[in-house]
């Protein structure tokens, strides 16, 4: 634009010929800029703020439809849900570049849309081009990938640059690693920077070698002990066995268990009599209310006496104080995990609780939860006493400050302080919590707090 506009200043200062040239430069390239925007790019969206990839559930629509702005166009499925993904401009849908089944980096086209008949076939051609330029860039990391560690500088490989967009993903690795990400040449489609291309210029080498070497040979040198544990050795598969690769959510769980290896945890287990417990269940239970809910709002009210056991720590130099008492249950869907989130559990009574948990329940069931359902937890629960599970510990999520795992409610035998014996259902929870903001004496005092209001659990139904 800037160019067009010094020319259009120097119409008035060029005489004759060269001021219709000048002319009609400026309308040719004007000309050029609404050609272009009569064929608009669908982008593979960013759904959660931890998606590096979508995949295409289903389109739809189909290739010559017409849409208008806000129409859903395609069904993505993220690393948490499956999701519509609408259109912003009204148009044709004229190719469909990554059809259902397929995936694509966050920012990727997936589809062109054009804005009338006519253009269809400029948007054809456009997506016939993306094609070709996306089979002949494939070929180097696949051909870096397969190719043996040679005796080489680590850096990346100083090529004509391509200036691409990185993904997330890359751009955290390029941030760890401090990589300046504006030298890395990126080898993804249209030039994106890749994570393996941020890899390649922080000079960390896949672990290709078949062969077994001494495990001496294979351990990552003293500084470096996070890539060691991004990059572990691929071993072979067992003979006879089927190799099934990760669903979106499976890689989403994977990245988030690896990240959350990096974080200093301990864990403290506390037994909790729930007979009284038990009684109030029997009488809300046909309301909707479940056991689950109950202890959530016990945790939420023990939160409340104890901020720091709600706080996170997300860069390892400060942590927060939530202003929200928002608990993550675990629920367990076919082909994963997901946890939906009540917000301001503390504020609410068992009740409207119940309501709101079926909604998202439902929603989780039908993998339609919105990322402010999903990624807003401040705590997290997860319950296996249901399966008969007594005891277990469960992952701290990243972002979080603790969670905990609670066990069934089973019949014990508790001596009390006059050493008379007598049978109490008794409940064993487990708390991992992050090191590096709760202490021992802080969850120890949380878990004093949550056994009370459990044991004399009358104050959840105010």
């Amino acid at each position: 634009m800037a160019q067009m506009a010094s020319l259009s200043l120097s119409i008035s200062t060029v005489p004759g010929r060269a001021r219709r040239a000048v002319y009609y430069e400026v309308h040719r390239r004007r000309r050029m800029a609404v050609v272009r925007a009569k064929v608009r790019e669908i982008f593979m969206p960013a759904l959660s703020s931890t998606m590096t990839e979508g995949r295409i559930v289903s389109w739809t629509t189909a290739e010559g439809d017409r849409v208008s702005k806000g129409d859903p166009v395609v069904v993505v499925e993220s690393d948490k849900a499956d999701m519509d993904v609408e259109t912003f401009h009204d148009g044709i849908i004229a190719a469909v570049l990554v059809p259902a089944g397929g995936t694509a980096p966050v920012g990727a086209p997936i589809a062109l849309l054009a804005e009338s008949e006519e253009d269809v076939v400029l948007a054809q051609a456009r997506a016939q081009a993306l094609s070709n330029a996306q089979g002949e860039e494939r070929p180097p990391p696949q051909a870096a990938a397969v190719a043996p560690p040679a005796v080489s500088p680590a850096p990346a490989p100083v090529s004509a640059p391509t200036r691409g967009i990185a993904t997330p993903h890359a751009k955290k690795l390029a941030k760890q690693h401090r990589v300046d990400i504006s030298k890395v040449v990126g080898t993804g489609l249209n030039g994106r920077i890749t994570a393996a291309d941020v890899e390649a210029a922080a000079g960390i080498q896949l672990k290709a070698v078949p062969s077994a070497p001494p495990a001496a040979h294979a351990a990552p040198p003293a500084g470096r002990p996070a890539a060691a544990v991004r990059q572990p050795a691929v071993l072979p598969p067992v003979p006879g066995a089927t190799v099934v690769p990760f669903t979106s959510m499976q890689s989403a769980v994977s990245r988030n268990m690896m990240e959350s290896l990096t974080v200093p945890t301990f864990r403290v287990g506390y037994a909790i009599k729930t007979d009284k417990l038990d009684a109030l269940y029997e009488k809300v239970r046909l309301k909707g209310v479940t056991k689950t809910l109950l202890l959530a709002k016990a945790v939420a009210m023990a939160l409340a006496q104890h901020p720091v056991v709600n706080a996170s720590c997300r860069d390892g130099k400060s942590f927060s104080y939530n202003s929200s008492i928002n608990i993550a249950v675990a629920v367990a869907i076919e082909g994963g995990l997901l946890t939906p989130v009540l917000e301001d559990v503390d504020k609410l009574d068992i009740y409207l609780l119940a309501q709101k948990w079926r909604a998202l329940l439902k929603k989780t069931r039908l993998k339609q939860l919105q990322p402010n359902e999903y990624n807003s937890g401040t705590f997290s629960l997860s319950n296996l006493g249901m399966f008969g599970v007594d005891r277990f510990d469960a992952i701290l999520p990243p972002g979080q400050g603790a969670i905990m795992a609670v066990g069934a409610s089973r019949p014990t035998v508790i001596a009390d302080k006059d050493g008379f014996f007598s049978i109490k259902n008794e409940m064993l929870v487990n708390v991992t919590a992050d090191h590096r903001i709760i202490y021992g004496s802080d969850l120890a005092a949380f878990l004093q707090t949550f056994a009370k209001i459990v044991e004399d659990p009358e104050s959840l139904t105010l």
